[in-house]
This record gives C-alpha cells, structure tokens and sequence, in this order.
C-alpha cells in the first residue's frame, strides 16, 4: 500500500507546526509556500518561527516525512491537501479572501480525482461550500463531493503557550458531503488525538468565529471596566484577581492597549460583514469592536497625563513601547496593538522607538510597512534611562522588571506587569 502524504499549503505559524505534528506521526509532509525563504529555511531544517525549533524540522527532513517547496504542481503527488493562509481584513474592514481564492486557483489544474481538500483559514460560514468550491471546479472540471472531497477544520493555534500541542488539541471538522466528513476525519485521526466532527463545513466556520467572538466580547468588557474603575479609583487587575477565585460562573479576562494576532481583531468581522447579507445585525459584536479599538487611544492619553505630572508635553517625548509582539513570549507580530501606538504616538510628537527580545527587527507587515527594518534598541541602563518614558504593551516573562523600575523614571504599565515589583511613588502609571 502507497504510503499517505498530504500537502500543507502555508508555512506560517499555523501550517509549519501542523506540518511537523502530520510528519511526526508518520505522514509523509509536503510543504507548500509562495514564500521562497521560508521553503528554503525548511529544507535546510532551520527556524523561523520562535516556538519551533531548526531542531524540530530537522529531524523530520533527515526522516524523509518532511519537504517544502513553491512548485503547486507538485500536488499532484498527495492524497489530501491542506489550507493554511492568511484572511485579513481589507482597509473597510471587511474580509478579504483573496489568498483563499487564488490558493484555490493555484490547487484546480493540478488537482486529482479522490483528492480531499480541507480549508484551515479562519472565514465566513459560507466561503469553503460556497467560494472555494467554486474555484476548485472551474479550475479542475471536476466535481466536489464526487470527483474530490471538501471540509473545513478550523485551526486552534496557540503560540506562546507551553502547554499547547497540535497534538491534544481537538480538533472539529466539517464536511461537504458524509463521505466527505470521513476521509477528513481519517486524515486528522492520523496526527491528533481527539477529533470533533460536526454537521457541515458551514457548522464548523461558525464555530471558530463563535470561540473567538467570545473571547473579544469578554475582552471589550474588561477593557471598558478598566477605565470606569480607574475613574472610581478602583484597580481593575486587583477586581480580576478576586473575581477569578470564584470556583464556578466566571471566567477571567484580562485588558490590554488594543487587541492583537490574527483571531480576535479580525475574525468577528468575518461574521459581522456576513451576516448583513441574511438582514442581521450583530450589535454585541460590533460594540466590543468599537471599545477594543479605542483601547490605544486611552493608553496614549494616559501617557500624555503622566509625563503631564512631570511638567513634560507628550510632543517632543522620548517613549520607549516595550514589547512588539502580540502577546507575552512569541515573536509573532501579526496585528500588534504596539503598531497603533507607535503610530499614535509619534503622529502627537513623540520620539518612539521599542524593545522586545524576540523581535530584533521589524519584518514587512501587510499594515505597518512604514516601519518594516525599525531594530530595537538595547537593553541597558544608559539606554533605557534615555526616555522620558517607558510603555509597557506586551509583558513578556524574559524583561526585568525589577531592572525597568531602577532605570526608568516614568512607567505606564497596560498589562499589570510591574504588580509585586518596589518602584517609586508615582513611578508606574496603569493605563
């Protein structure tokens, strides 16, 4: 019996470690990406991404079970073929498929009867069934749901979080037609553990935006009590703490400067836009959206109010934005809340620069290209003491904390990072 191998088109922080769970397990992997660096990095078995190791691919290289390329005709060669690429939201903040689409169009000439093709990508209820299908039949003259077989799975990836294996993590599938459900649940049953299966493709895309739309909903809430509460005098993160002791009927949620990655700023979107199509609206989605997004614009004017108490206008300001990621330990940039503030900051006045010590350098971003090749600046008390102030943005566990509060005279703290840490009266601002 030939041995199964699978094409995983994307090798980003989604479509990379899935890649090396289907290879660890046994599955001969062909990695697909536009991205010539990343297919070269990969066969060559070196890292790019953090959380995975040169070490990690490596082995699966040496082992045969792993491969990468940019040749889309290779496909031709697989059993089921996996899609892992982005979808963004355009500059109306709507959803923009285009990577979906043009994926599809670069499977359809080199796709083969039997085939199964499943969609990651997070997406409207609608787009595999509906946009994809569509695509991969015109392209291919054949037929989905006879001639090949269609699902969805959306991924479940969390970067930074030890805990956090592809491996464990169920995983829900939905499929076009039962038999197309079958053979997507044989192919996750190869690599991950427990597999979830639902009704339709259109079941499972709606279930990846309901996790995510529950995250930012309860997000937005915390955010919006965050300045009420400071307003009163009260510390929303000693509230949080206390509230989370309740062993039943809550679930903590933690404020930020803004939302960040590539799930909870984008994909309530992704349903919102949809469902004005069926005459609804989704009036608790888009308030979270509203609060969430002014999120940094409170945390500017907050540091205008403490280099205020200084006798220092924000314009002309030296502000160092500690943390470029998204969120604590992972080097992953994608729709950082720290770009909206360099970006506010500076369009005030400010001299911004940052520091993160998983990002040395900003890479092109699709949104903040005017500050692709910005480095960080050093870690040191004669740098760090040249600000007027310092923004924590994302709190990673590597920073000093304890070091922050000797070298820097002003401090605006959005993530609770200097809680336990001796400073100074009036040192530490929350914002």
């Amino acid at each position: 019996m030939r041995e199964q191998k699978i094409a995983v088109i994307g090798l980003g922080y989604v479509g990379l470690p899935l890649s090396l769970q289907f290879a660890r397990s046994g599955v001969a992997v062909l990695g697909v990406d536009t991205d010539q660096a990343k297919v070269d990095d990969c066969n060559a078995g070196r890292g790019y991404i953090k959380h995975i190791s040169g070490e990690m691919i490596q082995e699966q290289v040496r082992a045969g079970k792993f491969s990468a390329t940019k040749d889309f005709a290779r496909i031709r060669e697989v059993d089921a073929i996996i899609i892992c690429v982005p979808t963004p939201l355009n500059k109306n903040r709507e959803p923009d498929i285009s990577y979906i689409i043009k994926t599809g169009e670069s499977i359809a000439p080199h796709l083969q009867k039997g085939t199964l093709v499943v969609l990651e990508s997070t997406t409207y209820p609608g787009t595999t069934d509906e946009d994809l299908l569509r695509v991969l039949e015109k392209g291919s003259n054949l037929k989905a749901g006879r001639d090949f077989h269609l699902a969805f799975s959306p991924e479940r990836e969390d970067p930074g979080n030890p805990d956090s294996k592809v491996a464990i993590i169920p995983k829900v599938v939905g499929g076009l037609t039962p038999q197309c459900l079958e053979r997507a649940k044989a192919l996750y049953g190869a690599a991950i553990k427990t597999i979830v299966p639902v009704s339709s493709c259109r079941a499972a895309e709606a279930t990846k935006l309901l996790e995510n739309i529950f995250r930012g909903v309860n997000i937005a809430l915390v955010n919006e009590l965050k300045v009420v509460y400071d307003a009163m005098g009260i510390d929303v993160w000693e509230v949080i703490n206390a509230a989370k002791t309740k062993p039943f009927g809550y679930m903590a949620f933690y404020p930020g400067p803004g939302l960040g990655g590539h799930c909870i700023p984008i994909d309530p979107f992704y349903l919102t836009w949809k469902a004005r199509e069926y005459g609804q609206n989704t009036k608790f989605i888009e308030l979270a959206g509203e609060v969430n997004t002014a999120m940094p614009q409170h945390v500017v004017n907050r540091t205008a109010e403490a280099l205020n108490t200084r006798r220092k206008p924000l314009n002309g300001s030296k502000i160092l934005l500690l943390g470029l990621a998204y969120k604590p330990d992972v080097d992953d940039m994608r729709e950082s809340p720290t770009f909206i503030l360099l970006d506010l900051l500076k369009a005030r006045g400010a001299e911004v620069a940052y520091y993160d010590p998983h990002i040395p350098v900003i890479r092109p971003t699709r949104e903040h290209a005017n500050w692709t090749g910005t480095k960080s600046v050093a870690w040191n008390k004669e740098t760090v003491a040249g600000f007027d102030a310092v923004l924590i943005s994302t709190n990673h566990k590597t920073v000093n904390y304890k070091e922050l509060a000797e070298w820097a005279e002003c401090i605006i703290d959005t993530r609770n990072a200097m809680s336990g840490i001796k400073s100074r009266p009036g040192q530490i601002t929350k914002a």
